[in-house]
């Protein structure tokens, strides 16, 4: 059972509580600069006429009475929370004799434009900032037509951190959908990955088994008349190779189905996978065939990671495949050599057909494609003596645990 980690600390604070704090730490900035501090000869910033008057301090709550109503509605309905917010910051001047809106009161509009623009689409946050921008030069244009000063200098130090509030939160948007569109890149590559790997598996099996078949199936049609017995062994043992591969055309097919709504898409139950250890009896069955298989293992024989393991044997089993479909040959010698820190795999015919070299055919493309997956070497071509040879090279951990 998969537990989700929780949230950290910062994030678990929902954005109206963000809001609300930072217009709580303009409000007390607001009045800490328009009091004489230790060290201070004066206040830093003169109060207005009626700042700590009965009508300036219900201005300021009327302001702040809006800031708790626009965070409350910032996750929902951002828009109209950004307004309640723009208006707070607003009636916040007008017991401050300002000449325009300080950034201690826009705090809460830059802490919101931020969430916004981070989480909402981009023409929500362009309606957004346009939105601020327009209650900056608003007020400014509302002091001017009344004849009063305006700190248009401030103003705009205002207006850009609006901006950069804006611009921060577009570009973690953008870092978040980004985000999102590799996590799906990713499953569909998965995916993808994981059907390909069936549809060699498919093909690795079928294409031997189909080859086997023929051969047996070629067998008893010749010596049906004149040697029953042996044409009965041969059909029995296409029977049984029928089996085999229609058990396992079962399972592979059963990662295709469609999971139920909710759950994850599970890989078929492949188990257990072939390895190496059955490679005497794929070679006994090609050899029951009509072809004769030798195995040479060389080097001490070892437990192998489980996908180099079917690799081998998957390689193998294609090599042989091609033997029995192409060469045209009586027998041929497969060698396994488990080395130091790799292992090699070689398959020699000595029939008369070409095989699929040059990279031509599905066979030898899967086998370079696993060989590749596992960061290993493979060759395939015709021998100068006559025949075929097909060898690959694995790379192995030195300790397998």
């Amino acid at each position: 059972m998969h537990v989700t980690p929780p949230l950290p600390l910062l994030k678990r604070v929902p954005p109206g509580a963000w809001t609300a704090l930072a217009w709580c730490a303009g409000l007390a900035f607001t009045f800490l600069v328009r009091v004489r501090l230790p060290g201070e000869w004066e206040p830093t910033v003169n109060s207005g006429p009626f700042f700590y008057r009965w009508d300036g301090l219900a201005f300021l709550a009327v302001a702040t009475a809006l800031v708790p109503a626009g965070s409350a509605l910032l996750r929902h309905r951002p828009l109209p929370a950004l307004a309640l917010l723009l208006a707070a910051s607003a009636i916040a001047c007008v017991p401050l004799g300002v000449g325009e809106i300080p950034l201690a009161q826009f705090l809460a509009v830059d802490v919101a434009l931020y969430f916004i623009a981070a989480t909402r689409p981009r023409r929500t946050g362009i309606v957004a900032v346009a939105m601020a921008l327009a209650v900056l030069t608003g007020y400014l244009a509302t002091r001017l037509l009344a004849g009063w000063s305006v700190g248009t200098s401030a103003e705009l130090a205002v207006a850009m951190t609006a901006l950069i509030a804006w611009l921060v939160g577009g570009s973690v948007r953008q870092a978040h959908e980004h985000a999102e569109r590799l996590a799906a890149q990713a499953a569909a590559q998965v995916v993808t990955d994981e059907r390909l790997r069936i549809a060699r598996e498919l093909h690795d099996m079928v294409a031997h088994s189909i080859g086997v078949i023929a051969l047996q199936a070629g067998a008893a049609r010749r010596v049906i008349d004149t040697q029953p017995v042996r044409a009965r062994d041969a059909l029995g043992e296409i029977e049984t190779v029928g089996r085999e591969t229609l058990s396992g055309l079962r399972l592979m097919l059963g990662a295709l189905r469609t999971p139920e709504p909710g759950r994850a898409p599970q890989a078929a139950p492949l188990d257990p996978e072939p390895g190496l250890a059955d490679v005497d009896r794929l070679a006994a069955t090609t050899t029951d065939a009509g072809v004769r298989v030798d195995v040479r293992w060389l080097g001490e024989r070892r437990p192998l990671p489980p996908d180099i393991d079917m690799s081998a044997y998957r390689i193998v089993q294609e090599a042989l495949t091609n033997v029995v479909r192409h060469a045209g040959a009586s027998s041929c010698l497969v060698s396994v050599d488990y080395r130091d820190e790799e292992l090699s795999i070689e398959v020699l015919d000595g029939g008369p057909g070409r095989g699929r070299g040059g990279g031509e055919g599905y066979g030898l493309v899967g086998m370079r494609e696993r060989v590749a997956l596992l960061h290993g070497a493979f060759s395939a071509g015709p021998r100068p003596d006559g025949g075929f040879r097909v060898a690959a090279r694995l790379p192995v951990p030195v300790v397998v645990r």
